[in-house]
């Protein structure tokens, strides 16, 4: 059985070739941007020994292209006044980018021995989160308060925490609506819900003074003011 197991060895790594192949050549990551920023796109392990270098926007749209001894090749793309090539490091550095800039890029590296590479690198180009504002709802009966709160923001994917005043609710409770329930005997005095995307984030809070009373935002300012004031006045009493 042993014998058996070392002939079919040598064939299931041919087999194997072609994945590890592709497993080594295509490598890549994902890169986050706001509309207008400059973003270079990098490979960090290039090999040094190179013929040529081919970015791509898509499969079939090529940005620019440079061949070793040759002036580098930029095509007639969107890409074509802003984007730059550094050919020894073979960064992609492009300026001023728009969600419409937004793919999968390719870096196709010829090398000196005639073999072939490919890199991907995942742009997203996104809009910071905007701030969100919490819409409650509350429905009281006997001593109980049944809360539910959203949090939406339109026309973007984003991702939702809700915190009160002890931490974050569990992982499972985390989207856009947040139903809790208020007792005398226990409930939170805040609620704060996060919007965030890979590159922002934004949030608001509501306070409550008790079950089912909602402390209004100007009461929160002033209950605030009255905290720093009273806090100088002792201070200035201790501290003559």
């Amino acid at each position: 059985m042993c014998s058996r197991r070392r002939e079919w060895s040598p064939t299931l790594e041919i087999l194997l070739l072609p994945v590890l192949f592709l497993a080594t050549s295509i490598q890549g990551y994902s890169k986050y941007a706001t509309p207008g920023d400059n973003v270079s796109l990098q490979i960090s392990n290039l090999p040094k020994n190179h013929r040529s270098l081919t970015w791509f926007y898509t499969t079939d749209q090529k940005i620019v292209e440079w061949e070793s001894g040759e002036p580098t090749k930029y095509f007639d793309t969107k890409f074509k006044d802003r984007a730059t090539l550094d050919s020894q490091s073979g960064t992609l550095h492009i300026r001023k980018v728009q969600k419409e800039d937004s793919s999968t890029y390719l870096l196709r590296v010829l090398k000196d021995n005639g073999h072939e590479e490919e890199y991907k690198i995942s742009l997203m180009v996104l809009d910071p989160v905007q701030k969100p504002e919490i819409n409650v709802n509350m429905t009281e009966k006997m001593n109980t308060c049944n809360l539910t709160l959203s949090c939406g923001i339109q026309d973007q994917s984003v991702t939702y925490t809700w915190y009160w005043e002890s931490g974050s609710f569990p992982k499972q409770l985390q989207s856009s609506v947040l139903e809790d329930v208020h007792t005398p005997q226990s409930y939170s005095k805040s609620y704060t819900c996060q919007v965030s995307n890979p590159i922002s984030h934004q949030n608001d809070t509501i306070h409550f003074t008790s079950p089912c009373v909602q402390a209004s935002s100007s009461g929160v300012a002033w209950m605030a003011t009255w905290l720093v004031i009273m806090v100088t006045t002792l201070l200035n009493l201790l501290c003559p």
